[in-house]
């Protein structure tokens, strides 16, 4: 009797533990682009990517962009930034823009990266 319940507290076990938490990094949608820097360099108007929400919300919208990262450029006029949303709907502006240069995981290849 001990050794079936032990068997089956053990078989429960590796059940519950076998399943892993989501990645952060794969929980929303994500883009990656090449925007101009916009902002006059003030504590009010700091400099920041285009498209980028600003000012900042104390707590994180239901729609629009969530959050952003930003790398700038050594010439400081543009950053490659990281946008981040709860779906695809958030970035019709930036997708739309042809003088910006996006990158969508699992959709942009090296080919279709090279605009003329």
């Amino acid at each position: 009797m001990h050794r079936k319940l032990a068997a089956l507290l053990l078989t429960l076990a590796a059940v519950v533990c076998a399943q892993r938490r989501v990645d952060p990094k794969n929980t929303y949608v994500r883009v990656i682009c090449v925007v101009p820097l916009v902002g006059g360099g003030t504590q009010a108007d700091p400099k920041r990517p285009m498209y980028a929400p600003w000012p900042l919300p104390s707590t994180p919208p239901r729609t629009g962009i969530i959050a952003f990262a930003q790398q700038i450029s050594d010439d400081g006029k543009y950053a490659l930034a990281e946008f981040v949303a709860r779906d695809w709907s958030a970035f019709s502006a930036i997708l739309s823009d042809k003088q910006v240069k996006t990158f969508r995981k699992g959709r942009t290849t090296r080919t279709t990266s090279r605009r003329s």
